[in-house]
């Protein structure tokens, strides 16, 4: 496939479609870049109407993705809006630093897919993004979930040193 040809092609049509949907020229710009380069990465091959399915298709999945992104990021902050705060004492500061390290060291006891379907539904994907990610029904994805947030909890708490 022709990098220059492609990208000539279907460049301008990609980022008019993505501004109509995200209503910003640089996301659109992003986000039919990045694309691009997963067509070329994943080395899709087809007929031109094929492609530019495939390249549609994938960027108004990234816009979703970017619009999930910033809906949790909205929804968070206006749950624990961020006060400006003075200076965080020494004690404070080494307090929540040992809680992130706790946290994270539970998270890397886990076994792998464990974590990840921690980590997706803490970053808001649906139980079917979950189970499309990790190749299991999307029925299993709670019981999934409840067991690694029951492992997680464990291994926080001391009782369980890895998955």
């Amino acid at each position: 496939m022709d990098f220059d040809a492609t990208f000539n092609d279907l460049f301008p049509p990609l980022v008019r479609y993505c501004h109509r949907l995200t209503g910003d020229r640089d996301v659109s710009e992003d986000v039919a870049q990045e694309a691009l380069v997963r067509l070329f990465d994943r080395s899709v091959n087809g007929p031109p109407p094929a492609l530019r399915a495939w390249l549609f298709k994938t960027a108004t999945r990234l816009v979703r993705d970017r619009y999930r992104v910033e809906e949790n990021r909205r929804r968070l902050l206006k749950a624990n809006p961020v006060k400006p705060s003075g200076t965080e004492s020494p004690e404070r500061g080494l307090e929540r630093r040992r809680s992130v390290d706790r946290v994270r060291r539970a998270l890397d006891a886990l076994a792998p897919r464990d974590r990840e379907i921690l980590l997706m539904r803490y970053e808001g994907f649906s139980y079917q993004e979950i189970a499309e990610a990790v190749e299991v029904q999307t029925s299993s994805v709670g019981t999934l979930l409840s067991r690694a947030e029951a492992r997680f909890a464990r291994v926080v708490r001391g009782e369980e040193e890895s998955a």
